[in-house]
Protein backbone atom coordinates (compact mmCIF):
# COMPACT_ATOMS: atom_id res chain seq x y z
CA UNK A 1 0.00 0.00 0.00
CA UNK A 2 2.64 2.66 0.87
CA UNK A 3 4.66 1.69 -2.38
CA UNK A 4 1.74 1.86 -3.93
CA UNK A 5 1.35 5.46 -2.54
CA UNK A 6 5.04 6.14 -3.23
CA UNK A 7 5.34 5.38 -6.57
CA UNK A 8 2.03 7.38 -7.19
CA UNK A 9 3.51 10.22 -5.35
CA UNK A 10 7.04 10.19 -7.74
CA UNK A 11 4.69 9.85 -10.89
CA UNK A 12 2.96 13.29 -10.01
CA UNK A 13 6.42 15.00 -9.04
CA UNK A 14 7.49 13.62 -12.51
CA UNK A 15 4.68 15.42 -14.54
CA UNK A 16 4.69 18.52 -12.26
CA UNK A 17 8.56 18.96 -13.39
CA UNK A 18 7.65 17.99 -17.33
CA UNK A 19 4.94 20.63 -17.02
CA UNK A 20 7.14 23.36 -15.81
CA UNK A 21 10.08 22.59 -18.50
CA UNK A 22 7.48 22.40 -21.13
CA UNK A 23 6.08 25.91 -19.80
CA UNK A 24 9.52 27.29 -19.23
CA UNK A 25 10.09 26.32 -23.56
CA UNK A 26 6.83 27.44 -24.21
CA UNK A 27 7.68 31.00 -22.72
CA UNK A 28 11.09 31.02 -24.04
CA UNK A 29 9.74 30.43 -27.50
CA UNK A 30 6.93 33.00 -27.09
CA UNK A 31 9.28 35.56 -25.59
CA UNK A 32 11.50 35.01 -28.69
CA UNK A 33 8.73 35.29 -31.54
CA UNK A 34 6.90 38.50 -29.75
CA UNK A 35 10.50 40.63 -29.76
CA UNK A 36 10.72 39.69 -33.67
CA UNK A 37 7.10 40.62 -33.96
CA UNK A 38 8.16 43.82 -31.73
CA UNK A 39 10.92 44.51 -33.71
CA UNK A 40 9.23 44.05 -37.26
CA UNK A 41 6.66 46.38 -36.24
CA UNK A 42 9.34 49.13 -34.62
CA UNK A 43 11.36 49.00 -38.03
CA UNK A 44 7.86 49.20 -40.23
CA UNK A 45 6.84 52.55 -37.76
CA UNK A 46 10.36 54.29 -38.52
CA UNK A 47 10.40 53.55 -42.07
CA UNK A 48 6.68 55.18 -42.13
CA UNK A 49 8.00 58.30 -40.04
CA UNK A 50 10.57 58.69 -42.23
CA UNK A 51 8.69 59.05 -45.58
CA UNK A 52 6.43 61.36 -43.82
CA UNK A 53 9.46 63.33 -42.70
CA UNK A 54 10.68 63.50 -46.05
CA UNK A 55 7.21 64.60 -47.87
CA UNK A 56 6.78 67.69 -45.16
CA UNK A 57 10.02 68.35 -46.02
CA UNK A 58 9.62 68.35 -49.69
CA UNK A 59 6.00 70.39 -49.13
CA UNK A 60 7.87 72.96 -47.16
CA UNK A 61 10.40 73.38 -49.60
CA UNK A 62 7.56 73.82 -52.69
CA UNK A 63 5.75 76.00 -50.39
CA UNK A 64 8.64 78.21 -49.51
CA UNK A 65 9.58 78.38 -53.42
CA UNK A 66 5.65 79.47 -54.09
CA UNK A 67 5.58 81.92 -51.11
CA UNK A 68 9.02 83.60 -51.98
CA UNK A 69 7.88 83.97 -56.18
CA UNK A 70 4.52 85.65 -55.04
CA UNK A 71 6.95 87.92 -52.74
CA UNK A 72 8.54 88.61 -56.13
CA UNK A 73 5.65 89.41 -57.84
CA UNK A 74 3.62 91.80 -55.13
CA UNK A 75 7.28 93.61 -54.77
CA UNK A 76 7.84 93.73 -58.49
CA UNK A 77 3.41 95.37 -58.83
CA UNK A 78 4.16 97.50 -56.21
CA UNK A 79 7.05 98.80 -57.14
CA UNK A 80 5.39 99.73 -60.41
CA UNK A 81 2.53 101.23 -58.76
CA UNK A 82 5.00 103.57 -56.73
CA UNK A 83 6.34 104.01 -59.81
CA UNK A 84 3.61 105.45 -61.63
CA UNK A 85 2.20 107.11 -58.92
CA UNK A 86 5.10 108.98 -58.77
CA UNK A 87 5.05 109.79 -62.61
CA UNK A 88 1.66 110.77 -61.80
CA UNK A 89 1.86 112.98 -59.42
CA UNK A 90 5.21 114.64 -61.51
CA UNK A 91 3.09 115.08 -64.33
CA UNK A 92 0.17 117.07 -62.34
CA UNK A 93 2.90 119.41 -60.58
CA UNK A 94 4.16 120.13 -63.70
CA UNK A 95 0.79 120.83 -65.11
CA UNK A 96 0.16 123.01 -61.70
CA UNK A 97 3.16 124.53 -62.71
CA UNK A 98 3.22 125.30 -65.54
CA UNK A 99 -0.65 126.94 -65.20
CA UNK A 100 1.00 129.16 -62.27
CA UNK A 101 3.06 130.40 -64.91
CA UNK A 102 1.01 131.40 -67.22
CA UNK A 103 -0.74 133.30 -64.64
CA UNK A 104 1.82 135.17 -63.50
CA UNK A 105 2.89 135.71 -66.66
CA UNK A 106 -1.21 136.74 -67.89
CA UNK A 107 -0.81 139.11 -64.49
CA UNK A 108 2.23 140.60 -65.10
CA UNK A 109 0.93 141.58 -68.67
CA UNK A 110 -2.31 143.06 -67.03
CA UNK A 111 0.05 144.94 -64.54
CA UNK A 112 2.09 146.38 -67.56
CA UNK A 113 -1.23 147.43 -69.04
CA UNK A 114 -2.71 148.79 -65.82
CA UNK A 115 0.78 150.72 -65.44
CA UNK A 116 0.48 152.09 -69.26
CA UNK A 117 -3.38 153.06 -68.40
CA UNK A 118 -2.36 154.51 -65.39
CA UNK A 119 0.40 156.89 -67.14
CA UNK A 120 -2.16 157.69 -69.88
CA UNK A 121 -4.99 158.87 -66.93
CA UNK A 122 -1.97 160.89 -65.11
CA UNK A 123 -0.74 162.99 -68.46
CA UNK A 124 -5.10 163.39 -68.77
CA UNK A 125 -5.25 164.59 -65.30
CA UNK A 126 -2.88 166.84 -65.55
CA UNK A 127 -3.80 168.63 -68.49
CA UNK A 128 -8.19 168.82 -66.87
CA UNK A 129 -5.50 170.56 -64.03
CA UNK A 130 -4.11 172.95 -66.24
CA UNK A 131 -7.62 173.54 -67.65
CA UNK A 132 -9.59 173.63 -64.39
CA UNK A 133 -6.53 176.70 -62.99
CA UNK A 134 -7.46 178.52 -66.36
CA UNK A 135 -11.10 178.38 -65.60
CA UNK A 136 -10.44 179.23 -62.16
CA UNK A 137 -8.18 182.29 -62.98
CA UNK A 138 -11.14 183.30 -65.16
CA UNK A 139 -14.39 182.89 -62.77
CA UNK A 140 -11.70 184.70 -59.95
CA UNK A 141 -11.52 187.70 -62.35
CA UNK A 142 -15.86 187.58 -63.57
CA UNK A 143 -16.24 187.07 -59.12
CA UNK A 144 -14.12 190.60 -59.06
CA UNK A 145 -16.06 192.11 -61.97
CA UNK A 146 -19.77 191.39 -60.32
CA UNK A 147 -18.56 192.11 -57.06
CA UNK A 148 -17.40 195.37 -57.85
CA UNK A 149 -20.67 195.54 -60.11
CA UNK A 150 -22.68 194.94 -57.29
CA UNK A 151 -20.83 197.01 -54.77
CA UNK A 152 -21.67 199.89 -57.26
CA UNK A 153 -25.47 198.77 -57.38
CA UNK A 154 -26.00 198.88 -53.72
CA UNK A 155 -24.22 202.07 -53.17
CA UNK A 156 -26.80 202.97 -55.85
CA UNK A 157 -29.76 201.23 -54.15
CA UNK A 158 -29.00 202.47 -50.26
CA UNK A 159 -28.29 206.15 -52.20
CA UNK A 160 -31.93 205.64 -53.53
CA UNK A 161 -33.83 203.97 -50.80
CA UNK A 162 -32.05 205.81 -47.83
CA UNK A 163 -31.41 202.18 -46.18
CA UNK A 164 -28.16 200.73 -45.53
CA UNK A 165 -27.28 197.04 -46.62
CA UNK A 166 -28.03 195.37 -43.16
CA UNK A 167 -30.93 197.96 -41.65
CA UNK A 168 -33.24 196.58 -44.90
CA UNK A 169 -32.26 193.20 -44.28
CA UNK A 170 -33.54 193.28 -41.09
CA UNK A 171 -36.77 195.43 -41.81
CA UNK A 172 -37.31 192.42 -44.58
CA UNK A 173 -37.00 189.51 -41.76
CA UNK A 174 -38.96 191.82 -39.55
CA UNK A 175 -41.98 191.96 -42.02
CA UNK A 176 -41.69 188.15 -42.64
CA UNK A 177 -41.33 187.35 -39.76
CA UNK A 178 -44.75 188.83 -38.52
CA UNK A 179 -46.50 187.93 -41.36
CA UNK A 180 -45.85 184.46 -40.45
CA UNK A 181 -46.57 185.02 -37.04
CA UNK A 182 -49.91 186.38 -38.00
CA UNK A 183 -50.81 183.15 -40.35
CA UNK A 184 -49.88 181.15 -37.91
CA UNK A 185 -51.73 182.28 -34.86
CA UNK A 186 -54.50 182.91 -37.35
CA UNK A 187 -54.07 179.16 -38.04
CA UNK A 188 -53.78 178.25 -34.66
CA UNK A 189 -56.73 179.48 -33.46
CA UNK A 190 -58.94 177.98 -36.57
CA UNK A 191 -57.63 174.87 -35.88
CA UNK A 192 -58.24 175.17 -31.67
CA UNK A 193 -61.58 176.03 -32.41
CA UNK A 194 -62.87 173.77 -34.73
CA UNK A 195 -60.93 170.91 -32.37
CA UNK A 196 -63.09 172.05 -29.53
CA UNK A 197 -66.19 172.04 -32.19
CA UNK A 198 -65.46 168.59 -33.26
CA UNK A 199 -64.81 167.10 -29.65
CA UNK A 200 -67.74 168.62 -28.18
CA UNK A 201 -69.97 167.22 -30.86
CA UNK A 202 -68.02 163.94 -30.71
CA UNK A 203 -68.25 163.91 -26.80
CA UNK A 204 -71.95 164.87 -27.09
CA UNK A 205 -72.84 162.17 -29.45
CA UNK A 206 -70.52 159.30 -27.62
CA UNK A 207 -72.51 159.69 -24.50
CA UNK A 208 -75.77 160.77 -25.71
CA UNK A 209 -75.17 157.11 -27.91
CA UNK A 210 -74.36 155.43 -25.03
CA UNK A 211 -77.00 156.80 -22.56
CA UNK A 212 -79.30 155.58 -25.14
CA UNK A 213 -78.29 152.32 -26.04
CA UNK A 214 -78.36 151.10 -21.74
CA UNK A 215 -81.16 152.35 -19.71
CA UNK A 216 -81.69 150.75 -16.43
CA UNK A 217 -84.53 150.80 -13.94
CA UNK A 218 -83.42 153.36 -10.77
CA UNK A 219 -84.71 152.57 -7.49
CA UNK A 220 -84.83 154.48 -4.47
CA UNK A 221 -83.52 152.22 -1.21
CA UNK A 222 -85.02 153.06 2.00
CA UNK A 223 -84.15 152.00 6.20
CA UNK A 224 -87.18 150.61 6.87
CA UNK A 225 -89.37 147.56 6.02
CA UNK A 226 -92.84 146.88 6.33
CA UNK A 227 -93.76 143.24 7.37
CA UNK A 228 -97.98 142.18 6.94
CA UNK A 229 -99.23 140.45 9.66
CA UNK A 230 -102.31 137.87 9.18
CA UNK A 231 -103.36 139.58 12.52
CA UNK A 232 -102.67 141.40 15.28
CA UNK A 233 -102.93 138.85 18.05
CA UNK A 234 -99.16 137.51 15.98
CA UNK A 235 -97.99 140.97 17.25
CA UNK A 236 -97.44 139.70 20.65
CA UNK A 237 -96.58 136.13 19.97
CA UNK A 238 -93.93 137.90 18.33
CA UNK A 239 -93.13 140.22 21.15
CA UNK A 240 -93.11 137.08 23.49
CA UNK A 241 -93.41 136.83 26.92
CA UNK A 242 -91.63 139.72 28.84
CA UNK A 243 -90.41 140.49 25.28
CA UNK A 244 -88.26 137.69 25.09
CA UNK A 245 -88.89 136.89 21.56
CA UNK A 246 -88.47 140.59 20.21
CA UNK A 247 -85.22 140.81 22.10
CA UNK A 248 -83.48 137.78 20.50
CA UNK A 249 -84.42 138.69 17.08
CA UNK A 250 -83.21 141.95 17.52
CA UNK A 251 -80.08 140.48 19.49
CA UNK A 252 -79.70 137.81 16.63
CA UNK A 253 -80.42 139.83 13.60
CA UNK A 254 -79.13 143.72 14.65
CA UNK A 255 -82.71 145.28 13.32
CA UNK A 256 -85.08 147.23 15.35
CA UNK A 257 -88.41 146.07 15.43
CA UNK A 258 -90.73 148.83 15.79
CA UNK A 259 -94.35 147.19 16.79
CA UNK A 260 -96.82 149.80 16.89
CA UNK A 261 -100.52 151.01 16.52
CA UNK A 262 -100.33 150.05 12.83
CA UNK A 263 -102.97 147.19 12.25
CA UNK A 264 -101.79 144.12 11.13
CA UNK A 265 -98.17 145.59 10.32
CA UNK A 266 -94.52 145.46 11.54
CA UNK A 267 -91.55 147.62 11.24
CA UNK A 268 -87.84 146.36 10.64
CA UNK A 269 -85.52 149.56 10.88
CA UNK A 270 -82.17 149.49 10.30
CA UNK A 271 -79.01 150.75 8.05
CA UNK A 272 -77.62 147.70 7.47
CA UNK A 273 -79.67 146.57 4.67
CA UNK A 274 -78.32 142.69 4.47
CA UNK A 275 -79.57 142.47 8.41
CA UNK A 276 -82.55 144.14 6.95
CA UNK A 277 -83.53 141.90 4.32
CA UNK A 278 -82.66 138.79 6.94
CA UNK A 279 -84.64 140.16 9.65
CA UNK A 280 -87.66 140.22 7.14
CA UNK A 281 -86.95 136.74 5.81
CA UNK A 282 -87.06 135.50 9.32
CA UNK A 283 -90.06 136.93 10.79
CA UNK A 284 -91.94 135.92 7.94
CA UNK A 285 -90.48 132.55 7.91
CA UNK A 286 -91.23 132.49 11.69
CA UNK A 287 -94.74 133.94 11.07
CA UNK A 288 -95.61 130.99 8.42
CA UNK A 289 -93.86 128.61 10.89
CA UNK A 290 -96.27 129.58 14.11
CA UNK A 291 -93.16 128.17 16.27
CA UNK A 292 -91.91 131.50 18.19
CA UNK A 293 -89.57 131.61 20.86
CA UNK A 294 -85.72 132.62 21.04
CA UNK A 295 -84.06 128.73 20.29
CA UNK A 296 -86.23 128.76 16.75
CA UNK A 297 -85.37 132.51 16.43
CA UNK A 298 -82.10 131.86 16.17
CA UNK A 299 -82.25 128.55 14.30
CA UNK A 300 -84.68 130.64 11.43
CA UNK A 301 -82.13 133.26 11.75
CA UNK A 302 -79.08 131.64 10.84
CA UNK A 303 -80.38 129.49 8.53
CA UNK A 304 -81.68 132.94 7.06
CA UNK A 305 -77.98 134.29 7.24
CA UNK A 306 -76.78 131.43 5.26
CA UNK A 307 -79.53 131.64 2.56
CA UNK A 308 -78.51 135.62 1.88
CA UNK A 309 -75.31 134.19 1.65
CA UNK A 310 -75.81 132.30 -1.34
CA UNK A 311 -77.75 134.74 -2.65
CA UNK A 312 -75.08 137.17 -2.15
CA UNK A 313 -72.82 135.27 -4.52
CA UNK A 314 -75.76 134.40 -7.01
CA UNK A 315 -75.77 138.14 -7.61
CA UNK A 316 -72.16 138.64 -8.03
CA UNK A 317 -71.86 135.73 -10.27
CA UNK A 318 -75.32 137.48 -12.40
CA UNK A 319 -73.91 140.92 -12.57
CA UNK A 320 -70.72 139.19 -13.92
CA UNK A 321 -72.69 137.10 -16.50
CA UNK A 322 -74.63 140.56 -17.49
CA UNK A 323 -71.53 142.36 -17.76
CA UNK A 324 -69.82 139.89 -20.13
CA UNK A 325 -66.71 140.04 -18.08
CA UNK A 326 -64.95 136.92 -17.56
CA UNK A 327 -61.65 135.59 -14.98
CA UNK A 328 -62.88 137.69 -11.94
CA UNK A 329 -61.45 136.17 -9.12
CA UNK A 330 -64.35 133.97 -6.50
CA UNK A 331 -63.73 136.26 -3.95
CA UNK A 332 -63.96 139.57 -6.05
CA UNK A 333 -67.41 138.15 -7.44
CA UNK A 334 -68.62 137.10 -3.86
CA UNK A 335 -67.74 140.84 -2.80
CA UNK A 336 -69.41 142.01 -5.33
CA UNK A 337 -72.57 140.51 -5.01
CA UNK A 338 -72.66 142.19 -1.44
CA UNK A 339 -73.78 145.54 -3.29
CA UNK A 340 -76.90 144.15 -3.89
CA UNK A 341 -77.65 145.36 -0.47
CA UNK A 342 -75.59 148.63 -0.18
CA UNK A 343 -77.09 151.79 -1.59
CA UNK A 344 -74.75 155.42 -2.00
CA UNK A 345 -77.30 158.17 -1.93
CA UNK A 346 -80.22 156.12 -2.25
CA UNK A 347 -78.81 154.57 -4.85
CA UNK A 348 -78.69 150.85 -5.44
CA UNK A 349 -74.48 150.12 -5.46
CA UNK A 350 -74.96 147.06 -7.54
CA UNK A 351 -76.61 148.05 -10.26
CA UNK A 352 -75.25 151.25 -10.70
CA UNK A 353 -72.12 149.61 -11.22
CA UNK A 354 -73.61 147.81 -13.78
CA UNK A 355 -74.89 150.60 -15.63
CA UNK A 356 -71.24 152.25 -14.98
CA UNK A 357 -69.74 148.90 -16.83
CA UNK A 358 -72.12 149.30 -19.47
CA UNK A 359 -71.52 152.78 -20.06
CA UNK A 360 -67.77 152.51 -19.95
CA UNK A 361 -67.67 149.84 -22.52
CA UNK A 362 -69.71 151.28 -24.99
CA UNK A 363 -68.04 154.92 -24.81
CA UNK A 364 -64.72 152.99 -25.05
CA UNK A 365 -65.93 151.09 -27.98
CA UNK A 366 -66.78 154.05 -29.94
CA UNK A 367 -63.44 155.61 -29.05
CA UNK A 368 -61.54 152.57 -30.13
CA UNK A 369 -60.52 151.55 -26.46
CA UNK A 370 -60.48 148.51 -24.85
CA UNK A 371 -63.98 147.89 -23.96
CA UNK A 372 -63.26 144.62 -21.59
CA UNK A 373 -60.77 146.82 -19.43
CA UNK A 374 -63.57 149.60 -19.71
CA UNK A 375 -66.24 147.45 -18.27
CA UNK A 376 -64.30 145.46 -15.87
CA UNK A 377 -62.82 148.83 -14.12
CA UNK A 378 -66.60 150.31 -14.35
CA UNK A 379 -67.91 146.93 -12.48
CA UNK A 380 -65.52 147.43 -10.20
CA UNK A 381 -64.86 150.48 -9.42
CA UNK A 382 -67.47 151.00 -6.42
CA UNK A 383 -66.39 147.23 -5.10
CA UNK A 384 -64.55 149.04 -1.78
CA UNK A 385 -68.55 150.18 -0.46
CA UNK A 386 -69.00 146.37 0.15
CA UNK A 387 -66.29 146.38 2.96
CA UNK A 388 -66.26 149.78 3.65
CA UNK A 389 -67.73 149.34 7.17
CA UNK A 390 -65.59 146.33 7.83
CA UNK A 391 -61.97 147.55 6.83
CA UNK A 392 -60.20 151.13 7.62
CA UNK A 393 -59.92 154.09 4.46
CA UNK A 394 -62.05 155.27 1.99
CA UNK A 395 -64.04 152.41 -0.48
CA UNK A 396 -61.55 153.56 -3.08
CA UNK A 397 -58.41 152.72 -1.28
CA UNK A 398 -60.41 149.30 0.35
CA UNK A 399 -61.30 148.66 -3.80
CA UNK A 400 -57.70 149.50 -4.86
CA UNK A 401 -56.21 146.42 -2.16
CA UNK A 402 -58.88 144.18 -3.18
CA UNK A 403 -57.79 144.55 -6.72
CA UNK A 404 -54.33 144.22 -6.09
CA UNK A 405 -54.25 141.27 -3.63
CA UNK A 406 -56.80 139.03 -6.42
CA UNK A 407 -54.09 140.25 -9.21
CA UNK A 408 -56.30 142.86 -11.25
CA UNK A 409 -54.96 143.97 -14.04
CA UNK A 410 -53.19 147.67 -13.85
CA UNK A 411 -55.47 149.49 -16.22
CA UNK A 412 -58.59 148.13 -14.11
CA UNK A 413 -56.56 149.67 -10.48
CA UNK A 414 -56.63 152.90 -12.38
CA UNK A 415 -60.26 153.18 -13.21
CA UNK A 416 -60.38 152.00 -9.20
CA UNK A 417 -58.12 154.39 -8.24
CA UNK A 418 -59.08 157.69 -10.11
CA UNK A 419 -62.60 157.46 -10.57
CA UNK A 420 -63.15 160.44 -7.85
CA UNK A 421 -60.03 162.14 -9.31
CA UNK A 422 -57.60 161.07 -6.12
CA UNK A 423 -54.71 159.95 -8.55
CA UNK A 424 -53.85 160.99 -12.08
CA UNK A 425 -55.37 158.95 -15.08
CA UNK A 426 -52.87 156.70 -16.32
CA UNK A 427 -55.35 155.47 -19.36
CA UNK A 428 -57.91 155.98 -21.17
CA UNK A 429 -60.15 153.69 -19.89
CA UNK A 430 -59.97 155.17 -16.15
CA UNK A 431 -61.48 158.37 -17.71
CA UNK A 432 -63.89 156.79 -19.57
CA UNK A 433 -65.01 154.96 -16.15
CA UNK A 434 -65.14 158.49 -14.34
CA UNK A 435 -67.10 159.55 -16.78
CA UNK A 436 -69.66 156.91 -16.81
CA UNK A 437 -69.63 157.15 -12.87
CA UNK A 438 -70.82 161.05 -12.93
CA UNK A 439 -73.67 160.02 -15.80
CA UNK A 440 -74.87 157.55 -13.85
CA UNK A 441 -74.71 159.03 -10.36
CA UNK A 442 -76.35 162.64 -12.18
CA UNK A 443 -79.27 160.51 -12.99
CA UNK A 444 -82.38 162.66 -12.08
CA UNK A 445 -83.84 160.77 -8.66
CA UNK A 446 -80.97 158.21 -8.41
CA UNK A 447 -79.36 159.40 -5.35
CA UNK A 448 -80.15 161.22 -1.89
CA UNK A 449 -77.47 163.31 0.19
CA UNK A 450 -79.29 162.73 3.61
CA UNK A 451 -79.33 158.84 3.35
CA UNK A 452 -75.68 158.54 2.94
CA UNK A 453 -74.91 160.83 5.50
CA UNK A 454 -77.40 159.08 7.74
CA UNK A 455 -76.08 155.81 6.94
CA UNK A 456 -72.27 156.97 7.62
CA UNK A 457 -73.22 158.23 10.81
CA UNK A 458 -74.57 154.87 11.85
CA UNK A 459 -71.73 153.10 10.70
CA UNK A 460 -69.24 155.28 12.44
CA UNK A 461 -71.86 154.32 15.78
CA UNK A 462 -71.10 150.87 15.09
CA UNK A 463 -66.99 151.37 14.14
CA UNK A 464 -66.65 153.12 17.75
CA UNK A 465 -68.53 150.69 19.41
CA UNK A 466 -66.58 147.60 17.58
CA UNK A 467 -63.11 149.23 18.54
CA UNK A 468 -63.38 148.30 22.44
CA UNK A 469 -62.12 145.33 23.80
CA UNK A 470 -63.84 142.35 24.81
CA UNK A 471 -67.14 143.60 22.39
CA UNK A 472 -68.56 140.79 19.93
CA UNK A 473 -71.42 142.52 18.58
CA UNK A 474 -72.28 146.37 17.99
CA UNK A 475 -75.86 147.32 16.41
CA UNK A 476 -77.05 150.93 15.60
CA UNK A 477 -80.27 151.25 16.09
CA UNK A 478 -83.96 153.28 17.02
CA UNK A 479 -82.65 155.73 13.44
CA UNK A 480 -79.25 156.64 14.95
CA UNK A 481 -80.72 157.20 18.73
CA UNK A 482 -79.38 154.52 20.63
CA UNK A 483 -76.34 151.58 20.27
CA UNK A 484 -76.34 148.35 21.44
CA UNK A 485 -73.91 146.55 22.15
CA UNK A 486 -73.18 142.56 23.19
CA UNK A 487 -69.88 141.78 25.20
CA UNK A 488 -68.28 138.49 25.72
CA UNK A 489 -68.88 137.14 29.10
CA UNK A 490 -65.69 135.65 29.49
CA UNK A 491 -63.69 139.13 28.97
CA UNK A 492 -66.22 141.43 30.54
CA UNK A 493 -67.69 141.21 33.92
CA UNK A 494 -70.85 143.06 35.19
CA UNK A 495 -68.85 145.98 37.05
CA UNK A 496 -66.93 146.04 33.51
CA UNK A 497 -70.11 147.15 31.64
CA UNK A 498 -70.77 149.79 33.62
CA UNK A 499 -67.57 151.55 32.95
CA UNK A 500 -67.26 150.45 28.85
CA UNK A 501 -71.05 151.80 28.47
CA UNK A 502 -68.81 155.31 30.00
CA UNK A 503 -66.16 154.92 28.11
CA UNK A 504 -68.02 154.12 24.36
CA UNK A 505 -70.42 157.42 25.37
CA UNK A 506 -66.93 159.71 25.84
CA UNK A 507 -65.35 158.37 22.19
CA UNK A 508 -69.20 159.24 20.83
CA UNK A 509 -69.42 162.83 21.96
CA UNK A 510 -65.15 162.95 21.07
CA UNK A 511 -65.31 161.97 17.51
CA UNK A 512 -68.78 162.68 16.17
CA UNK A 513 -71.21 164.92 15.54
CA UNK A 514 -75.23 164.09 15.84
CA UNK A 515 -78.50 165.87 16.90
CA UNK A 516 -79.91 164.98 20.24
CA UNK A 517 -78.51 162.46 22.71
CA UNK A 518 -77.17 158.92 21.92
CA UNK A 519 -78.13 155.93 23.95
CA UNK A 520 -75.67 153.48 24.78
CA UNK A 521 -76.48 150.06 25.47
CA UNK A 522 -73.88 147.27 27.14
CA UNK A 523 -75.06 143.95 27.18
CA UNK A 524 -74.21 141.04 28.79
CA UNK A 525 -75.77 137.48 28.77
CA UNK A 526 -74.03 134.63 29.82
CA UNK A 527 -75.79 131.08 28.75
CA UNK A 528 -74.41 127.54 30.75
CA UNK A 529 -75.54 124.40 28.41
CA UNK A 530 -75.61 121.32 29.57
CA UNK A 531 -77.57 118.02 28.13
CA UNK A 532 -79.47 115.37 30.25
CA UNK A 533 -78.52 111.99 28.80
Amino acid sequence: MLNAINIGLLGFQMNTAVFIVVLLACLAVGAVVGIFIFKTVVVKKINIAKNSASKIVEDAHLEAKTILKEAKLSAQETSIKIKTDTENELRERRNEIEKLNDRFLQREEFINNREQSLEKKNDNLEKFKESLENKEKQITQKETELAQKEATVIKELEKTAGLTKEQAKQTLIQQITDEAKHDSAKMIKEIEQEAKENAHKTATEIICNAIQKYSADLTSEVTVTTIPLPNDDMKGRLIGREGRNIKALETATGVDLIIDDTPEAIVLSGFDPIRREVARIAVTKLIQDGRIHPARIEEVVSKTQRDIEHEIKEAGEAAVLETGIVGLHPELVKTLGRLKYRTSYGQNVLKHSIEVAFLAGMMAAELGCDEMIARRGGLLHDIGKALDHEMEGTHVSIGVQLARKYKENEKVINCIEAHHGDVEFTCLEAMLVQAADAISSSRPGARRESLESYVRRLEKLEEIASSFKGVEKAYAIQAGREIRIAVKPDMISDEDTVVLARDIAKRIEAEMEYPGTIKVNVIRELRSVDYAK
